[in-house]
């Protein structure tokens, strides 16, 4: 039998899931030791973001939320763009979320920011590179992280439609009413 897709993911007993920490491990060692990425440029055809930088006080809750607790925002983005694109199985605290808790502890919330901006760009294929990460995580985490999640949602519906054949439709012919 098929598995679905879209189907929620089985809980892996908790709110911290095994394959969420190994996730996040295994990409900080990629990180660390590949220096490419820290040089690699955007791909000469990629496309811009579809949110503005600056349009994070839309929606105003989204705001608020990240505002007030960025890790709950860091957690769903992180849902969105490696689980499901659709929210299934979604826990407003899990692992993202608290791993994101610990580095801010330690005034360090950039660095999972950054891989995580990355990885949307990469997923994404949109412009950017590991500087502007940098720069947008360390000087406004909060817009950053808005911005990143209106994004994964705008992608995740693109690709959804694209999926579901909801995607561009040839349009009919005309006719004259009878």
């Amino acid at each position: 039998m098929a598995s679905d897709p879209l189907a929620p993911a089985p809980a892996q007993g908790g709110m911290i899931d095994q394959k969420d920490v190994q996730d996040w491990m295994k990409r900080f060692n990629e990180g660390l030791a590949d220096s490419s990425i820290i040089a690699a440029p955007s791909a000469p055809d990629a496309r811009p973001w579809h949110t503005s930088f600056f349009s994070c006080f839309a929606p105003i809750d989204t705001c608020f939320i990240t505002c007030c607790v960025p890790c709950v925002t860091f957690g769903k983005t992180h849902h969105r763009t490696r689980k499901h694109g659709n929210m299934n199985g979604y826990s407003f605290i899990n692992a993202s979320c608290l791993m994101f808790t610990g580095f801010s502890c330690f005034g360090l919330h950039f660095i999972p920011m950054m891989f995580q901006r990355a990885d949307i760009r990469k997923k994404y294929n949109l412009q950017g590179d590991c500087v502007t990460d940098l720069f947008t995580s360390c000087c406004c985490a909060c817009c950053s992280l808005v911005q990143q999640d209106k994004e994964a949602e705008h992608r995740e519906q693109e690709l959804a439609e694209k999926l579901n054949g909801a995607g561009y439709v040839k349009a009919q012919e005309m006719a004259y009413p009878a």
